[in-house]
């Protein structure tokens, strides 16, 4: 095939840390070319030298035989490489037709051919199957919407060589498989893609040929065709990944309850919750399934004891809870997981052994009366910690800021665990580690699990949620699903249930 794109030695370096190490590698024409890594493997780094956000400290890139010259965005566009970042930048107050002008000049302009420019949108949303309302408000559109804009945006401007990074993580399976029809249609009609994502088994149905990065140097590629689930995963960690398995267990106590909740959004982005009723029982994971912003923050934090309900009650151990807080609900067995590890989960400036310690400040072996920190005894139990539940650091003196993701997401899970809790709340516990991270994290869920402890898992991989959960509610607009046994379910009736189809609350 003929190669679209050459990219030659790339290297890129930041102080004294190497992000990309001499890359090569080609895209051709009309295919689909994923790259697969863990985090810091380098592929934002080296998506952002095609886009024309970085200068390499070394390499070439030519683009269908012409050479590049690097850091500037508008050189890539007018080569023809378009990207659609993760989180999309679009002006919500404008209409669509806005979004698609804005940017070649100016909307002031009165000779602006927005009759010109609104026949070729309309053209190229029938060409590759992707249906948008020229004259819709941006803040008026779905998820799906929005990311059909930013991809009409790129074809808009002649768009050859399409980026999309982590282009799935806030759809559901059937907006998901709508994407991919698009993409085929793309790469039918002569366009290239590049694909960056998490998620194997898309990887493995969408696209045509995959290369993987580690530590910044590329490790391996294979066709598609010829690849599977455990072999990208032993190429991105280094090492063959031992994924869990679910022993059926018998149901316990009941340990949590929630009656009739009523909350505010936490956000404008964010759904609140209305009448929501919830219980969560001993060796058992119940999973909750929902598109991103549709009130999992919020019941997370109520569980958590983060926020206060407007309406509504909260039990636990069939006990009334009055003072709703933190503390009230640690000292009742209750450990929480944020979905933002970095910035709810720890100080990233603090060291290891202190972000270790944090939550136990009020015992007796680790502070006494007047507040003064046993630093001796808090560094063993640091150490414990990252014995039991591997956490790799160079040293527990390190700020916990230099912890790699999987790494942090063990740090909390093993602070909590320490503690023996009875309800674990995981919101978004794998998001964005590496397969053998996930394996790990995993691990510890199901094994909180097997000790006859609760757990509530929040998250977006209905993969995880089918694979670890023994039920599934689906959250949808602040409202939530009766709980149904994992083992009646598929991605195809989750997903439809997501949508908002098939919901009896």
């Amino acid at each position: 095939m003929n190669p679209i794109l050459k990219v030659s030695s790339i290297t890129k370096a930041f102080g004294n840390l190497i992000a990309n190490d001499n890359i090569t590698f080609a895209v051709n024409k009309g295919e689909v070319l994923a790259i697969l890594g863990e985090n810091g493997a380098g592929k934002t780094t080296l998506m952002n030298i095609l886009f024309g956000h970085y200068t390499p400290d070394k390499g070439d890139i030519s683009f269908e035989g012409q050479q590049m010259t690097f850091g500037n965005t508008g050189n890539a566009i007018s080569h023809g490489i378009g990207m659609v970042h993760q989180h999309f930048t679009l002006a919500e107050n404008l209409t669509v037709l806005d979004n698609i002008i804005i940017g070649q000049q100016s909307l002031l302009n009165l000779s602006l051919p927005r009759k010109r420019a609104k026949q070729k949108l309309i053209q190229l949303s029938e060409s590759f199957g992707l249906p948008i309302d020229p004259d819709s408000l941006v803040v008026d559109l779905s998820v799906s919407e929005k990311q059909r804009l930013e991809i009409l945006k790129t074809l808009y401007r002649d768009c050859k060589l399409l980026i999309l990074d982590e282009p799935t993580a806030a759809l559901t399976p059937q907006e998901t498989e709508t994407l991919f029809k698009t993409i085929r249609k793309m790469v039918n009609l002569g366009l290239s893609v590049i694909l960056i994502s998490h998620k194997l088994n898309e990887i493995l149905s969408v696209s045509d040929r995959i290369i993987v990065l580690r530590n910044g140097k590329l490790v391996g590629q294979s066709k598609t065709s010829e690849a599977s689930r455990n072999t990208l995963a032993k190429m991105i960690v280094g090492k063959t990944v031992n994924y869990p398995k679910k022993e059926k267990l018998i149901l316990g106590n009941e340990f949590m309850r929630i009656e009739n909740i009523d909350c505010n959004p936490l956000n404008e982005s964010n759904s609140g919750l209305s009448n929501v009723n919830l219980k969560l029982s001993g060796g058992q994971i119940l999973g909750i399934a929902g598109v991103a912003g549709n009130g999992q923050v919020t019941l997370a934090k109520i569980l958590a004891g983060h926020i206060k309900p407007k309406k509504g009650k909260i039990f636990i151990n069939n006990k009334l809870i009055n003072s709703i807080s933190p503390k009230t609900f640690m000292s009742s067995g209750v450990a929480y997981i944020p979905e933002d590890r970095n910035q709810d989960g720890l100080v990233g400036d603090m060291s290891v052994w202190e972000n270790s310690v944090m939550t136990e400040t009020n015992r007796k072996d680790i502070s006494n009366t007047f507040g003064w920190i046993n630093e001796g005894h808090c560094i063993n139990q640091a150490n414990d910690i990252c014995n039991n539940y591997d956490v790799r650091t160079q040293s527990i003196f390190q700020p916990a800021r230099l912890l790699s993701g999987g790494n942090v997401q063990k740090l909390l899970i093993g602070r909590w665990l320490s503690r023996n809790p009875k309800i674990l709340i995981a919101c978004q516990p794998t998001r964005g580690l590496d397969e053998g991270a996930i394996a790990s994290v995993q691990k510890l869920l199901l094994s909180s699990r097997s000790k006859g402890n609760a757990v509530l898992l929040i998250t977006e991989d209905l993969d995880e949620l089918l694979s670890i959960s023994d039920y599934i509610s689906v959250i949808y607009r602040g409202k939530i699903t009766q709980p149904i046994e994992t083992s009646k379910l598929n991605r195809l009736k989750v997903g439809l249930m997501m949508a908002g189809e098939s919901i009896n609350v």
